[in-house]
Order: structure tokens, then C-alpha cells, then sequence
């Protein structure tokens, strides 16, 4: 099997699979899997799905870049693409499942989702591969996998991965995964577990807000990279009448944005790219860009946004990020718009103004 990564990276560093992967499939290619209902999570790229196609597994996808790599993965193979096969992470699971198998996220929140899930379709004689890299590790995947699991296992390390065997699911206790952020100003925000900054508004959004520069007269916002759309839902406080536009790649951002977000002025995009936003149709872009992906540091998927953001910004249109002072984002943003201005930055943080 070829497996490419999607989107495509300069860094020879990164690969589609890691150790984790390859050690978390010898789990169960030494058994019988004939007739086994198989569900895998978090196959960034369809290393995992690729290798079990003559399961047919069922993929947890939480992210339009993986959906996406999944396709040109099993295309490139020769494998069917049923898209009927790939399913949200909170998606009610009809199937009755043997065996799942998860490479543990960054999040613990989102591992604590997962498993949640996975107990409410997982048979009782079921058993859930959970791998990770050595140095990952925290106390904390044992304490939610004992939440979920009477049986919880730890294999021996392999090429410095390991992994987790929880056996004998417990009676699933029905919570609700979203966790409450409060804006200065009193208001709750909810997002569902797994959304980035699950206790508080992170340090460069807030910064971000205490220096936002709206026009009256802006009449349609972007809000890219919305996470749980907390720059839209200031937007729409100080210009009820403008129509705001939210995308993010990761499923359950969108979601959590939906929550905190009403209206018939509000679009929002399950999606890694602005192709779907109208050419040149946008007044205001505004955005705090991920770099983190996982454990990787990659700002090439930003700047491709950044490229992507002058297609839908009308003439004369503003592209108002915050960013990291180490990221040094300038030469980029003056590559590819007429004017960038840095507008405010402290120890930390920077603020630019990109005109059309």
C-alpha cells in the first residue's frame, strides 16, 4: 500500500503513518478477521482503512482534510470510495463492533469522545486498540480509559510506541462532552470536547478581540479557522445585520460553532478550503491561523489559506490575523497581498492588517 499525505508537504520529515500506526495494525493482523466489524479513529490519512479494506471498516472522520486524504488514498490503490463507510464523531453508531482501533489524538478531550462513542457500539466481548507514542504518554489516557473500560492494558514498547487494550466496556454514562468558556464580558460559550482551548479563551484569540477593527460599514465576514466561532459571535454583537461566514476543517469546531452561533445571516463551512466562499465577495477575513497539527509545527497549510483568502476578499478588502511572534508571518502575508500593516504586538503575539 501507498499512502500520501493530504494535504501534500515540503518537510520529508513528515510521513502519512508513524510507528503507533504500523504497531497498532499488528495488533490485528495476526487474528482471524474474518466477518469482524472493524472502526478506526483517528487515520489521519488512511494508513489504517487502506490496509483493512477487505473489512470494510467503518472510519471516524473528524476532519475535511482526512476525509479527503482517505479518498485520494484508496483511489490511488484501486480501493472503492463509499462514503456511506465514514462517519462523524457524533454520529450515532447503528453497527454492532469487534474490534475498534484509535491512535490516540493530541486532545485528551477528543480520546475521551472517541471512547465514548466507541462504548455505545462496541459489543460486550468487544476490545479497543488505543496506540500512542512512548513519549506521548499521560496518566490521564488511563483514567478515561478506566471511565469507559473495566480492562485497561498497556503492551510493552515497540520502535517507542505502545499500546492500550481496553477490554469489557462499562455501562456508558450519558454526558454531555462540551465544555463552557467564559467571555469577559459573562457570556458562556460552549464546544464540544476536542475543540482547541477547552478551558478558556486562549491567550492570542483574546488578544485578538481586546484589538479587533471592524467598519460599520462591513456588510459580509469570514471567519477562518473558526474554531468554536468565538470571533464570529463578537462580530455579530457589534454588526447584527452582517452576514458571517465560519469554515474550519475540523468537524467538531464546525459543530461547536453552531451551538454558539444563530441566525439566518450565518453560513457556516465544513471544510479545509475557502473554494465554496463566492470570488471576491468578502469585506472582512479574520482569523487566528492553526500551526500546531497534533505534535507537528507546519505553517504551509496557513499560508495556503492565506493564498486562498485574496480569491473570495473583494478589492480593497481586509485580512485581519493574529499570529505568534516566532512564526514571523510578514514576508509571507507581503508576498501575497498590497499592503500588510502590523497593527499591535506584544511579547507574544502580533496583529497584521492585509489589504486586497
Amino acid at each position: 500500500m501507498k499512502v500520501i499525505r493530504y494535504p501534500a508537504t515540503t518537510d520529508l520529515s513528515l510521513k502519512a503513518w508513524s510507528a503507533a500506526d504500523e504497531f497498532l495494525l499488528e495488533q490485528v493482523l495476526d487474528q482471524n478477521l474474518s466477518g469482524k466489524k472493524i472502526i478506526t479513529y483517528n487515520d489521519r490519512f488512511g494508513y489504517l482503512n487502506c490496509q483493512l479494506h477487505q473489512n470494510d471498516a467503518l472510519s471516524v472522520i473528524s476532519y475535511k482534510s482526512q476525509e479527503k486524504s482517505h479518498k485520494i488514498n484508496r483511489e490511488n490503490n484501486g480501493l472503492n470510495f463509499d462514503d456511506s463507510r465514514f462517519i462523524n464523531p457524533l454520529s450515532s453508531i447503528d453497527e454492532k463492533i469487534d474490534i475498534a482501533l484509535m491512535k490516540v489524538p493530541k486532545s485528551v478531550n477528543l480520546f475521551e469522545l472517541y471512547l465514548a462513542q466507541i462504548a455505545t457500539c462496541i459489543k460486550e466481548e468487544g476490545v479497543v486498540y488505543c496506540s500512542f507514542m512512548t513519549r506521548h504518554f499521560t496518566k490521564q489516557l488511563l483514567s478515561i480509559s478506566n471511565k469507559y473500560f473495566e480492562v485497561v492494558e498497556q503492551s510493552l514498547a515497540k520502535k517507542k510506541a505502545r499500546v492500550l487494550i481496553l477490554k469489557k466496556k462499562k455501562e456508558v454514562i450519558d454526558n454531555e462532552l462540551i465544555n463552557k468558556l467564559t467571555l469577559s464580558n459573562k457570556e458562556i460559550l460552549r464546544q464540544y470536547y476536542g475543540v482547541f482551548s477547552a478551558k478558556e479563551i486562549d491567550q492570542a484569540t483574546q488578544f485578538f478581540i481586546d484589538n479587533l477593527q471592524i467598519e460599520e460599514n462591513t456588510k459580509e465576514v469570514l471567519d477562518l479557522a473558526a474554531g468554536n466561532g468565538v470571533l464570529g459571535h463578537i462580530i455579530q454583537k457589534q454588526l447584527p445585520n452582517c452576514k458571517i461566514h465560519l469554515i474550519d476543517d475540523f468537524y467538531l469546531a464546525i459543530e461547536s460553532a453552531k451551538l454558539n452561533l444563530k441566525g439566518e445571516n450565518v453560513c457556516f463551512h465544513y471544510n479545509d478550503t475557502l473554494k465554496e466562499i463566492e470570488e471576491n465577495s468578502i469585506d472582512l477575513v479574520v482569523s487566528n491561523p492553526p500551526f500546531h497539527f497534533e505534535y507537528e509545527t507546519n505553517i504551509e497549510i496557513s499560508l495556503s489559506l492565506f493564498k486562498d483568502v485574496t480569491y473570495c476578499l473583494k478589492q480593497g478588502g481586509k485580512f485581519q490575523l493574529v499570529a505568534n511572534r516566532h512564526l514571523n508571518y510578514g514576508p509571507h502575508l507581503e508576498r501575497i497581498f498590497n499592503k500588510v500593516i502590523r497593527v499591535v504586538h506584544n511579547d507574544k503575539f502580533e496583529i497584521y492588517n492585509c489589504i486586497k
